[in-house]
């Protein structure tokens, strides 16, 4: 479904404080030790959203393309990181020769897709022999969070995951790459803790999203938003979000 401008703005926002997390950036630095790519090396970072991650791995040396196939994204990420290649593009359709690439980054996008092992066979064609493919993203049954309201905590998370189209896919990731003839499959979650208020924007927007979708009242929602916050602001909020980071190499 195409975004609005406001829509996308927000998702930005949203990245942005992920972005900016040491648990992000951590994770970050970790995806691209596992591409494992020389000096020079072309890699395409698929779903770069605001573009971070692109421009990061071009100050390593690779020659990083970003792509999105939002065009609003690809706006921002080319304003603020103007030395850097971003094109308009989907995971089902790379704009890359046949085995072009040495890698492949994907984070927090497979969730979105309609078909990940279309997206899968797509990055497949467009790596060489022994590239590297990562992807990162969340289980979103999985989201862990401390409340005065558990039954209300429950309803806001699993209304969460019925919005996603994939919620667990990260559950069929290494099953996809076996599937197409990836090789050295490993799997990492990596659990960030919030205790304090910067991720209260988020919670706030998961509850209410699912007050919208009629989960929950409008009081009761409107309580459990200030429940958060007031945890935030006396760094007693407790949220665990599980990463998973699944990483392996195109056959030779």
């Amino acid at each position: 479904m195409k975004r609005t401008h406001a829509e996308t703005d927000a998702l930005i926002a949203l990245l942005d404080i992920g972005d900016g997390i040491p648990g992000g950036q951590e994770l970050r630095r970790r995806s691209y030790q596992l591409l494992d790519l020389a000096p020079g090396s072309a890699v395409v970072d698929v779903g770069c959203g605001s573009g971070r991650a692109a421009a990061e791995m071009s100050a390593l040396g690779v020659t990083a393309v970003g792509v999105d196939p939002d065009e609003r994204m690809v706006a921002v990420a080319s304003e603020r990181w103007p030395a850097v290649d971003y094109r308009v593009a989907t995971a089902e359709e790379l704009p890359f020769g046949d085995a072009e690439l040495r890698g492949y980054r994907a984070d927090k996008v497979f969730h979105v897709l309609d078909d990940p092992a279309r997206a899968v066979d797509e990055a497949r064609r467009v790596l060489a022999p022994r590239g590297r493919i990562v992807l990162v993203g969340q289980d979103w049954d999985t989201i862990v969070i401390d409340s005065d309201d558990p039954a209300l905590t429950r309803t806001i998370v699993q209304a969460a995951a019925d919005r996603i189209r994939g919620p667990r896919v990260v559950r069929r990731s290494r099953n996809l790459l076996l599937d197409a003839g990836f090789t050295d499959v490993t799997v990492e979650v990596h659990t960030w803790i919030f205790t304090g208020s910067t991720m209260v924007p988020m919670l706030a927007d998961l509850a209410a999203k699912a007050r919208t979708g009629e989960a929950t009242s409008d009081a009761r929602t409107e309580t459990w938003i200030a429940d958060q916050r007031a945890r935030g602001e006396q760094e007693r909020l407790f949220l665990a979000l599980p990463m998973f980071v699944t990483a392996a190499t195109r056959r030779a």
